[in-house]
């Protein structure tokens, strides 16, 4: 490097240094909406005072300039579950895909790996109350304890609001609204504790292994689940009538009195002809990504579909619709295979990876 060369360099080095000691004496970092933001000090500007004769000093109007925040990583990618490949291309680093009636598995990704599952967990919270036989038309009141703490998520459920509980189970199902979902879970027969001690207990009658839960909602990242597991709890709940009917209705109208909320399906593809569903649920925290489980018909076959950890807001969507064209232009062809059983042709099984 030559001398001109050298004193460039240093001179841009010096510039930086000063500039960034310049930023962090003149701005302080402040938090705005949850957000970091950064806030330049106050200029003073001036003004002459016809009355008075006098040049006036007034502080100038200050700027304030968001900075940038990366999107917190989820659990899926700080195990470095993204890193796997398959061949249509998923953006959710785990899936699975099973024909309910003969048990075949389609396509597995990460199948075994346990993730946080978001609001997955309420298709929990609804077979629970729907097995308890509790009267749905009984009301029950949103209280503060059903006020979200663990994320700071708001709600058109206003504390004191009345609905009935099967309005409250439509609205947890539909809209995954988690106002709905925690006071079905308080008014559970014991309180809160027990019904999270009953979704426990149901999830191991299940043969889910794999499955904690901690509360009804899914806010929390410690419910957590495998996609294996998730495919179990999708076939029993599929059986439900009450759980197929709320969980597919594209929307749902609430009379609050004063005035009536419409609340919209977190699923847009029960409003897409090109599907028939059957049982679906929605879910996302910032640690589990977007989430999706379904039971639908595809090409005359009853398919459970898992999708965890899909990165993009609309990323679950495009792998269910990646997944049904794929069934659909493969032909059901049964080859043999070694120790004289059967499997379909075209299965695509993607490598598992630890985590």
């Amino acid at each position: 490097m030559n001398r001109f060369a050298q004193s460039l360099a240093c001179a841009l080095l010096a510039l930086a240094f000063g500039t960034v000691a310049h930023a962090q004496s003149d701005s302080r970092v402040a938090k705005r909406d949850g957000k970091p933001t950064v806030t330049k000090k106050a200029r003073v500007s001036k003004s002459f005072d016809a009355q008075s004769g006098k040049v006036a000093s007034r502080p100038a109007k200050r700027s304030v300039v968001r900075a940038a925040v990366p999107p917190r990583p989820s659990f899926g990618q700080l195990a470095g579950l993204h890193t796997v490949q398959d061949d249509l291309d998923l953006k959710s680093s785990v899936a699975l895909v099973i024909d309910q009636d003969t048990r075949e598995v389609l396509l597995r990704k990460n199948d075994m790996a346990v993730l946080p599952i978001a609001s997955l967990t309420k298709l929990m919270t609804g077979l629970l109350v729907s097995e308890a036989g509790l009267p749905m038309d009984e009301p029950i009141t949103i209280t503060q304890d059903d006020v979200d703490t663990e994320k700071g998520t708001g709600s058109r459920l206003k504390v004191g609001t009345t609905l009935s509980r099967g309005e409250l189970m439509h609205l947890a199902l539909m809209a995954s609204e988690n106002r709905a979902a925690h006071a079905l879970g308080r008014t559970y027969p014991g309180g809160l504790s027990a019904f999270v001690d009953a979704m426990n207990l149901r999830a191991r009658q299940l043969g889910m292994i794999d499955t904690r839960y901690v509360e009804p909602t899914g806010l929390s990242s410690r419910n957590q689940s495998s996609a294996q597991d998730l495919a179990r709890l999708v076939a029993v709940a599929g059986n439900d009538p009450l759980l197929r009917d709320l969980s597919t209705s594209p929307a749902h109208e609430v009379d609050l009195g004063s005035r009536t909320l419409k609340f919209n399906n977190t699923n847009r593809l029960v409003r897409n002809p090109e599907w028939d569903i059957v049982l679906q649920k929605t879910g996302y925290i910032s640690e589990a990504g977007q989430c999706l489980v379904m039971q639908a018909k595809v090409a005359g076959r009853k398919l459970i579909m898992v999708f965890l950890d899909s990165a993009g807001r609309l990323s679950r969507i495009g792998d269910a619709e990646r997944v049904r064209r794929w069934v659909e232009n493969t032909p059901q062809r049964i080859v043999p295979v070694p120790g004289g059983t059967t499997a379909p042709s075209g299965n695509i099984v993607i490598r598992q990876v630890n985590g």
